[in-house]
Order: C-alpha cells, then sequence, then structure tokens
C-alpha cells in the first residue's frame, strides 16, 4: 500500500511537456451529480496502481448500487504505473478518475492530463477536514487537482529498552540533546552507531533530507520558488552540518548511511542494534510485529526533533484521487468522476469509508483530521503507538518545497552533495551552493 514517488521522470521529459498538451479544458460552470445509468454513455475508466484491490473492487461495487452508474477499474503495478499512464495520457486511452502522487503532480498539470477540481464544491467542502500540507500537496499554480486519498509523514523512532539501559528517563527534544544521548549510548556499550539514517540516493531520500531541514526551521526554497538550502540561517546547511558533525566528528551515525536504503535501514532497526531511527511513521506496525521484528513492543514514536530555531515539523507525502482533463470535457462524464471521487476519497453515505477501510485493514494512513477522534480508528492506530502524539506530529508534517517540472534533474546533483559532504569530501556549505545553483539554473530555464 505505501508506494513511493520516483526521484527521475522517466519517459516524457518536462521539456516535451506542450508537445503533447491537451487543447483546453471545457466550460467552468459547476457540475451537479451525474444522472441515471440509463444517461451514462461508457462506464467511468478509474486507474489505480495494484494495491488494496480487493478493497477498492468493494467499494466500487457500493458505488454501483447506489448511483446505478457503471465502473472499469485498471491497474498497474507502481512500478510501472507513471510510464503506463503517460502513455495512456500521450495516447488518448479512456481515462476519467486515476490515483496520483503529489510528485507527479507539476508534471501533469503542466501537460495538461489533470483538471482543476476547485469549482467543485462537493470535493473541496473536505479541506477543512483535511491536513494543510495534504491539500498543498494538491495544489499547483494556486488550483487544487484532487482528493486526498492516502498520505504520512516521516518519524523519529526510538528503542526504549536501549534508553532505559543507559539512563535515559525520555527521548530527545531537540538535535542537540539526541547528540547528547546517542554519545552517552555509544560510551555505555550499548551500540555502535546508536542514530540510523537511511540516505542512499534512492525515492526516499527527499524525505529524509525535509524532515531534517524542516525541523531546523528552514526550506530549500523561499515562497517564490528561489533556492535559499545554501543561506547557512535557512536550515538546510544546518541540517546536513548536524549529519556531517554525527558520522565524523561524534560517529554516532555510520558512514555507511549514505549506502543504506530505506528498506535496509528498516531491517537493521528491527535488528535491535539501534536507539534511535529517522524512519517512516508507518514502518513503527512492521518494528512492533514479533513475525517481522526482533524487537517488538519496544519501537515508541517521538516528535521529530527540533533545532535551535526550528520545531517539531516534518515531511509529509500524499496521494490524491484526480481528475483527468480528458473527462473534463464533458459535462456529464465530469459530474460522475467527481461523484465517484467523492466517493473513494470523502464521504459515502456521510461516513469516510474507504479511508477508515484502508487504514484497519492494511494500515494505509489518512489526512483527515477528524478521523483521529473516530473511534474504531483510535483502537486501530494503538498499535502505532500514543495517538494523540501521533495526530500531532502528523499537524506538524509540511509539504515537500522541491516539487517542481525539473525536480528529478535536481535531485539527481542534490542527493550525490549531501553524500559527498557527508563522507568528508565537500563542506556543507561547498555542497548546498552547488544544490541551489543546479535548482536556479534549471528554474531558470524551465
Amino acid at each position: 500500500m505505501i508506494k513511493r514517488a520516483g526521484a527521475k521522470q522517466a519517459a516524457i521529459g518536462r521539456r516535451d511537456f506542450l508537445r503533447y498538451s491537451a487543447a483546453g479544458l471545457a466550460g467552468s460552470a459547476a457540475l451537479g451529480r451525474a444522472g441515471s445509468a440509463l444517461a451514462q454513455s461508457r462506464p467511468l475508466e478509474f486507474y489505480i496502481w495494484s494495491a488494496a484491490v480487493d478493497l477498492v473492487k468493494s467499494h466500487i461495487t457500493g458505488f454501483e448500487q447506489k448511483t446505478g452508474l457503471k465502473v472499469n477499474l485498471s491497474t498497474a503495478p507502481w512500478a510501472q504505473y507513471r510510464e503506463t499512464l503517460v502513455t495512456k495520457f500521450v495516447g488518448g486511452a479512456p481515462l476519467d478518475a486515476l490515483w496520483v502522487s503529489d510528485t507527479w503532480l507539476p508534471e501533469w498539470a503542466e501537460a495538461g492530463w489533470l483538471a482543476p477540481v476547485g469549482e467543485f464544491a462537493q470535493l473541496t467542502k473536505y479541506n477543512a477536514d483535511v491536513e494543510d500540507f495534504c491539500v498543498q500537496s494538491m495544489t499547483y499554480n494556486r488550483q487544487q487537482y484532487g482528493i486526498t486519498y492516502y498520505s504520512d509523514w516521516m518519524g523519529f523512532l526510538y528503542n526504549e529498552e536501549i534508553l532505559a539501559k543507559a539512563g535515559i528517563a525520555k527521548p530527545p527534544e531537540t538535535w542537540d540533546e539526541l547528540t547528547e544521548q546517542a554519545l552517552k549510548i555509544k560510551q555505555a556499550g550499548l551500540s555502535q552507531f546508536p542514530v540510523l539514517m537511511s540516505l542512499a540516493h534512492e525515492t526516499w531520500l527527499i524525505e529524509f533530507m525535509s524532515a531534517m531541514v524542516f525541523s531546523q526551521g528552514g526550506r530549500f526554497t523561499d515562497d517564490k520558488g528561489a533556492a535559499v538550502m545554501a543561506d547557512p540561517e535557512k536550515g538546510a546547511v544546518k541540517a546536513l552540518s548536524w549529519v556531517v558533525d554525527a558520522v565524523q566528528k561524534h560517529k554516532i551515525v555510520s558512514p555507511a548511511c549514505v549506502e543504506t536504503g530505506e528498506l535496509a535501514g528498516l531491517k537493521a532497526f528491527g535488528s535491535g542494534q539501534f536507539a534511535f531511527g529517522l524512519i517512516p511513521k508507518f514502518r513503527v506496525r512492521t518494528l512492533n510485529d514479533p513475525a517481522q521484528s526482533q524487537i517488538p513492543g519496544k519501537v515508541k514514536l517521538m516528535l521529530m526533533p527540533r533545532g535551535a530555531k526550528g520545531s517539531h515539523a516534518t515531511v509529509g507525502w500524499m496521494r490524491f484521487y484526480g481528475l483527468t482533463a480528458q473527462a473534463r470535457k464533458d459535462k456529464a462524464r465530469t459530474a460522475e468522476a467527481v461523484q465517484l471521487m467523492e466517493w473513494f476519497g470523502g464521504k459515502a453515505e456521510n461516513d469516510y469509508r474507504f479511508q477508515k477501510m484502508l487504514f484497519i485493514d492494511v494500515g494505509a494512513a489518512f489526512g483527515v483530521k477528524s478521523l483521529f477522534q473516530d473511534p474504531d480508528m483510535r483502537k486501530a492506530y494503538q498499535a502505532f503507538g500514543d495517538v494523540d502524539l501521533i495526530a500531532k506530529q502528523q499537524s506538524l508534517a509540511m509539504k515537500k518545497d522541491v516539487i517542481t517540472p525539473w525536480f528529478g534533474e535536481w535531485n539527481d546533483v542534490n542527493g550525490p552533495a549531501w553524500q559527498a559532504a557527508i563522507v568528508g569530501k565537500s563542506t556543507p556549505q561547498e555542497a548546498l551552493k552547488r544544490s541551489a545553483d543546479k535548482w536556479n539554473e534549471l528554474k531558470k530555464n524551465a
């Protein structure tokens, strides 16, 4: 269920977008609900990646029974999903509603493949009950493009048994306290490298980096999209400097972190070798599962450590239901697709039914704030830890500020720049200047 967005944009480059751009969106009048099945010219074409397919089919059945409309469901494996959909968009294959990653939004919106949904109150009325980072992650150039499907965020975990053995009563509040506690644990011989970081150049890397930068009160870019990552006062330099010191000076993070991917890091943390870890929040359930971990029941979530000028902020990511520009050309087709999107992303018969099924059945988290007060959801969330702490951390999650059509090209420079500083081949300032220069070059040429 937890699917990752690729750092590289394959198949169609950003400079090719306009070549494949849709001719334009039809009309802007608000649309009402769809009519009967007799008025439906053809079934709705709904495309998803291959996750929770049985749950999706079950919820489609309920939609068809309730509305009389018909839906054709198509799937593709996550690894091929983006390329598959780009091919379908370019080829004009019938598509009405689909799952979209926040990372692809700029590309697909600029290419004219997705239609904004801001005029449809039956979708936007849920914004007040959705975390800000989710709404922002569905927004591009001040236009909203969907309704939430799934969201999660980067967490900071600790092994309470190791902390107890070291005489540490509570987890750290700040990055400086984390250094102090890690050194105490290391000196006690409880862990060679107490803090786990997985900083291999893979699709998770931007989330790991963003969480550290945001918690330092920093940004990669400002509100106008200009690079600020090389500014010593904007947080990125401080975040990277902490990692460099943790590896080179304090030796509380392994130098092998630059070769450790997220999944390898998860397995390593589950072996009980580490006291702390920067790990996606949903992994808590795996780490506390006796069938998958050597330390079940010992892993806890804490708030993200904060920098001297920062907060407990973290980075969030999300996936959403999008409306295609192709569907938007037809008023009746749009009304039907919007109705389907609300059935899945909003309420179905006055209940967030699908989001509740996803979380309870497969652990896919949600961005709807009121669900933290739902008794069934609170009970299910106990497998992850303190529900109120989780809700607080989620409220502090922020949208990635580097998701642009040129993200993949920039990330191919940014990731190795961070890694070079971590292993001592450059200073943090030099690394982030290289990253900023590349960003400004790509932005200028966009």
